[in-house]
Formats: C-alpha cells, structure tokens, sequence
C-alpha cells in the first residue's frame, strides 16, 4: 500500500502523519529515507520481495522528489510499490496534479494539506541557526515554537540546524562551541525524529526536549 502526505499546511499535515505512525502495529520494521540517502538498488529491495528478517516492513520517504532524478525513479515504481506486500509512505511539499495523478493511477491512499491563500505565511527558519550558532537558548526555544506554530515542519527545522552546525565546522567556528560538540550534535540531529517515530514517541516533544538540553 502507498501512503501520501503532502501540501503545505505543514501542520496538519504532520500531525495526520503522526496520527498514522502511531498506528502502525508494534514490531513493525520502519524504515526512514531522505533525499540524502536514497538508495535505488535499496529501495527496489523493499518493494521486491520480503526481507531476510522480517515479513513486513514500512517504508518512510521524506522530501525526496526534491531531487528530479528520484522523483522520476519513484513515479516508475510506483506500480510496483503498490503491489509489493510492504507499505511505503511518502512526506512532500506542494505536488503538481500530474504527480498527485500517478500517485492515484497507483491506488495510494491521498493526504493532500493546503494553506489558504490569506493563511500562507513564510517564516524565517534561519533564525534558529542564528540562536544556536550564538547559544541563544531562550530565542532558540521562542523560534522554534513560532515556526511551528505557523507550520513549519520538524525536518525542515532538523534540515537548518544540521546546515549550520556543518557551516560552523567548515568555517572552524569554535567562539561557542567545541569542534566535538558540533559532531556530536549533527550526530544526534541525523537519528532524533526516525528513532523518536521508531519508539512511537512524540517526535515533536522529543526535538523540542533536544533543544532545551543542547546548552
């Protein structure tokens, strides 16, 4: 079966996922892709057959038709996904009707989130990689509870302070933070959200925990 959420009404959007990854059974192997780890040959892997250790396994894309090329792959698949025995979830932004259509051609199970127009409103999700590059704890916590209350998604905000603790140590930018410090916080950044949906945690609460802690 194939899951899609898509739109930019980011926060209903993630809390209806929330909702669904909730309800997968316990014991079911999940699997969490992004755009930077996609793998075709692995992928193909899931929708082919049944793994070596498990009888069923969902897989969970997020942001991925960023890239034209995977985006081309999926859409090819996308047959094939909806015959396979596992389930495959895709998290994206805005889709154009072609997309949208080859998603339904394939009998996916449509979650479409848009903003109204008067209701669209563009934050600026830098300003948490400024509060963190200055260890701004309070402005970080403020900042991130206004992006998501406009919407803004976890990864997107997941996305920015990866970026900048990266930039920091390109730069060699240690006035605030140790080198080993900055490793260690892209370290955690990269598993927080897939282990917190793992362990059927609030992934919200637990990335806002993380915040509160990193100073």
């Amino acid at each position: 079966m194939i899951y899609l959420f898509c739109g930019d009404d980011t926060k209903n959007k993630h809390r209806v996922y929330e909702k669904f990854i909730k309800s997968i059974p316990l014991g079911t192997e999940t699997f969490f892709i992004g755009k930077n780890d996609f793998n075709p040959m692995e992928v193909e892997s899931f929708y082919s057959g049944a793994g070596l250790f498990f009888t069923k396994c969902v897989v969970v894309f997020t942001n991925i038709f960023e890239k034209e090329e995977t985006l081309s792959f999926v859409l090819e698949k996308l047959s094939l996904m909806g015959d396979s025995e596992n389930d495959f979830v895709f998290i994206e932004g805005r889709l154009n009707k072609p997309i949208l259509d080859a998603f339904k051609k394939a009998r996916a199970e449509l979650n479409v989130f848009e903003l109204s127009k008067e209701k669209k409103e563009k934050y600026d999700n830098f300003l948490l990689a400024y509060d963190f590059e200055k260890k701004d704890k309070l402005n970080l916590w403020i900042h991130y509870r206004q992006a998501i209350d406009v919407g803004v998604g976890m990864e997107e905000l997941v996305g920015v302070l990866f970026w900048k603790a990266k930039d920091m140590m390109l730069k060699k930018n240690f006035s605030k933070f140790k080198e080993e410090e900055l490793r260690n916080f892209t370290a955690k950044l990269s598993y927080l959200l897939p282990e917190a949906r793992k362990e059927g945690k609030d992934a919200e609460a637990v990335f806002e925990q993380f915040l509160l802690e990193i100073f």
